[in-house]
């Protein structure tokens, strides 16, 4: 009983007046505590945001200034050297590509590709496709040709519609890549300057600099040309960029040689990288006029000597054409079958060609000379009289 009520008074209130002191002072240091620790947190969360916004401002500036996988210098705008072009005026994206045709893309250039990684390119539509068309002509030449036919296996053909596309990979497998164009249909035959010929000729251009990029040199050739030997040899040795000529005035570092953009190349670094960009840009600066006409605008200018790029024109003695009123048979690499309207002409005289080669390499006849493409030629007087008049 007694320790009962020693219990029950020590449960029981306090009745001397200095108890309600004695209790609320733990009760104010507690809250003392409370708010000493809220303050610890609310300082661990404030540094904890500083460093996640520090962190983000790191990385998106890491990934502004993260390499290529192709070293490229930068240099200012081409626009800073040529006032009058506006590059944000661009409507096209250089490699803009669905990531199906990037990988398709990357096993053709990878299975076509030297050690070195050069590619030998070419384009068709429909029209160049077709049976005995100026496909199976391209293709007879690197056959028949002096040590040519080995080079096939490094001949990439970009085909410009799906038709063109199906007949590639019947007679030509694993070496043809499909380009999508949106909104334009480029399956037709194309006649110089005329209807979508200035589109067709501009995706060519973009397409070819989108190689650069991916680290790739390329040998592009128009497929209206007859491989008649291996060029390779007769390139000029450490140049950026060597493109072959309408006439050859014998200097192939004069400008003023007329450039032809059917057969070219180059070698992928960052100079020809900028140049490929300032090339394609400078259609704005000269609207209405093709590839070929804008390079020889632009290959004087002042821009390609700031960048550096080393630029030469390959005598015609070896990338023969039909602008030309004579050749050398003994000497000729390639002939090109520009200077001619209408594919059937153009088709008659290359087909002419790979006939007198035959008779010459094949058949020892020593004495035997190309002929004048009479077909090409008298297209273009048809077309200057029909203006004429």
């Amino acid at each position: 009983m007694i320790t009962t009520k020693k219990k029950a008074d020590s449960f029981s209130p306090a009745v001397n007046s200095g108890g309600c002191n004695s209790r609320s002072q733990p009760m104010k240091q507690t809250s003392l505590q409370l708010r000493a620790k809220c303050g610890e947190l609310k300082w661990i969360v404030s540094l904890f945001v500083l460093t996640f916004v520090l962190s983000l401002v790191a990385y998106n500036f890491a990934s502004l200034v993260q390499p290529q996988p192709l070293p490229r210098q930068q240099f200012p705008s081409f626009s800073a050297f040529v006032p009058p072009l506006n590059a944000a005026q661009n409507s096209h994206k250089t490699d803009n590509f669905e990531a199906e045709d990037r990988e398709n893309l990357a096993r053709v250039l990878r299975e076509a590709s030297t050690a070195d990684k050069t590619v030998i390119v070419t384009m068709m539509n429909q029209a160049y496709a077709e049976l005995n068309s100026k496909f199976d002509v391209f293709l007879e030449g690197f056959q028949v040709g002096e040590g040519t036919e080995k080079l096939l296996r490094h001949v990439v053909v970009v085909c410009l519609d799906e038709k063109a596309y199906s007949q590639c990979v019947e007679v030509f497998p694993l070496r043809c890549f499909l380009l999508r164009t949106t909104r334009i249909d480029f399956s037709g035959e194309r006649l110089f300057m005329v209807g979508d010929y200035l589109e067709m000729m501009w995706r060519r251009t973009e397409f070819l600099g989108s190689l650069l990029k991916l680290g790739y040199n390329f040998l592009f050739t128009d497929m209206d040309t007859v491989w008649l030997r291996d060029p390779f040899p007769r390139l000029i040795p450490d140049v950026d960029f060597q493109i072959a000529c309408d006439h050859f005035n014998g200097n192939s570092s004069d400008t003023h040689n007329y450039a032809n953009g059917g057969f070219k190349f180059v070698v992928a670094n960052h100079r020809t990288i900028e140049f490929y960009n300032y090339w394609y840009e400078s259609r704005l600066k000269y609207p209405g006029n093709n590839e070929y006409d804008v390079i020889n605008k632009i290959k004087g200018n002042q821009y390609l000597n700031k960048i550096g790029l080393k630029m030469r024109f390959i005598d015609t003695t070896h990338v023969g054409n039909f602008c030309q009123t004579n050749w050398d048979i003994t000497k000729v690499c390639v002939m090109h079958g520009n200077c001619c309207i209408g594919q059937n002409n153009k088709l008659k005289d290359l087909r002419q060609v790979l006939d007198d080669w035959t008779a010459y390499f094949s058949n020892g006849d020593r004495a035997r000379e190309f002929p004048q493409p009479i077909n090409c030629w008298r297209s273009l007087r048809r077309r200057y009289n029909k203006k004429s008049g």
